[in-house]
This record gives C-alpha cells, structure tokens and sequence, in this order.
C-alpha cells in the first residue's frame, strides 16, 4: 500500500470514530463533476421518485456512485428497501462505506477493478468482461448518471445486457445520456454546443467525442442506436425522453437527457 493511500485511508478511520459530522464530502474529494454536489443529488432524487417509480421499499443499484452524491439524499427515502453502489474509484467507495454505511446499514457501496484511462489506470478488468456482483432479477430501480457519457460501445452494449440480468421483471432503469438526434446534432454542428460538449468528432459506430484522444472523457450516442439496444434486451422505453440542456437546447428538464426504461415481464 502507498503511502499516500494509507495516509487517506488511516485520516477517513479516524474521522469516523470521532463522530461523523455530516454526509456532505469536501469539495476536494469530490470527483464526479461541476455542479451542485447537493442540488443534483437532490434533483436526482425526485426524479427517480416522479420518472422511475422510486419507493422507500424499492431495491436499488446505483452504477457508478461515486462518493455518494445520488446516495445521501435517498438515506432518509429508502427506509425499508435497499441501496447497493458500485464505482472503480476507491476513495469514493471507502468515504461512502465510512460516512454512509455506518449509518445506513440497508445502504453499500462495493469497489468494482474496471480499468479505465481517466479514473483508474491500473484498473484489471476490462468494462466488457465486469460481470455486476449481484443475482439475477435482483433489483426494482437501476440508475445511471453521467456512465454512459464516458463509455466506449462494447462497454456500453455489456453494461446494458448487465442491467437486463439484475433488474425484476417489470423494474425500470434511469440513465443519463448525450444522444444525438436531429435537434443535437444540430445545435452541435451550429457550434451552440461549447467545449466538451461540441461531440462532433466521430469515435466508433454510434459514438461521437469532442477529444478523438481520449473518448470516454466526453461521449455521445446516436439516439436510435441506444433505443434499439435497449429493445433488443427487453428493456422498453417509458416515453417521453427528457432531453436536456447540454447541446444548448432552451427547453429541458437536466443538464444531460434522461432515458427511463423498463424490463418486460
């Protein structure tokens, strides 16, 4: 173990038995994007309430949760379900595991090894082969937010059979994406789009970037293409699509475009 490792880990067990102050990480620590750490966590909270039927029953899988930002605000909603988090960043699942877990029992986190450019670069195991650690028809609500956006289409493709394999019959999955249709890609190709969002650069098959050099930082998916993946698991789409403001659109419901789908059965 490295010695700057063992120093966080030995700093996060002694915040732990002096009290836990709050469920709220430092900004520094925090790794899962710009924006309200709070408000968005919040904001995903009613939508996975008003979109995907969430009840304090409910059994839930939160791929890629990072450091909780999705988990903190359903501790006090999922009163008799369960909450089980994966993510490939260590630091966030031992924070959640200490601030999260200690407190809510019906709430883990679990380390997934997946190799990835950005976020773990000594990563063993490769998306397309990570098998979820999890039965089969096993949870109510799987979500996703801002995964697919930094995925390659073979992990992507997998990911989505994965999902297919633990969610019950009739349970709903939420998931956030880039999806280029007419009105994106058109609002991209007028330059609206800025920065990491101007995902104009074609990568492989359905995906598009902004940065050929590194894909998975910011990844697009042909609309189509996503929903007929989905169709062809038995996962059917709970129209409408809520398309968000990303490309510059001026009406939207979240910053990037949320797909609801459920499990036939």
């Amino acid at each position: 173990m490295g010695l700057k490792r063992y120093r966080y880990l030995a700093r996060i067990a002694l915040e732990s038995l002096r009290g836990n102050r709050g469920m709220v990480p430092p900004e520094s620590m925090i790794f899962v994007g710009h924006g309200d750490f709070v408000k968005i966590g919040n904001e995903f909270r009613t939508h996975l309430i008003d979109l995907a039927d969430l009840r304090p029953d409910s059994q839930v899988l939160d791929v890629g949760c990072g450091i909780g930002r999705m988990a903190i605000p359903l501790t006090d909603y999922l009163t008799t379900g369960e909450y089980a988090g994966i993510d490939i960043v260590e630091k966030g699942i031992v924070w959640c595991q200490r601030r999260i877990t200690t407190r809510f029992p019906n709430f883990r986190f679990i380390r997934s090894d997946i190799h990835n450019k950005m976020y773990n670069k000594r990563g063993t195991t490769r998306a397309r082969d990570y098998r979820f650690p999890f039965e089969d028809n096993r949870f109510d609500v799987v979500f996703l937010t801002s995964v697919f956006t930094h995925m390659l289409p073979a992990d992507l493709e997998h990911y989505a059979d994965e999902i297919a394999r633990v969610l019950k019959p009739g349970g709903r999955c939420l998931v956030t994406f880039l999806l280029r249709n007419d009105e994106s890609t058109a609002l991209v190709d007028a330059g609206v789009a800025q920065g990491p969002m101007a995902v104009n650069q074609h990568v492989d098959g359905p995906a598009w970037t902004s940065d050929p050099r590194t894909p998975e930082a910011v990844t697009a998916y042909e609309e189509g293409w996503v929903l007929d993946l989905f169709a062809r698991l038995g996962l059917h789409l709970q129209p409408p699509i809520r398309y968000g403001s990303w490309c510059g659109r001026k009406e939207f419901l979240s910053f990037q475009d949320i797909v609801v789908v459920r499990k036939a059965g």
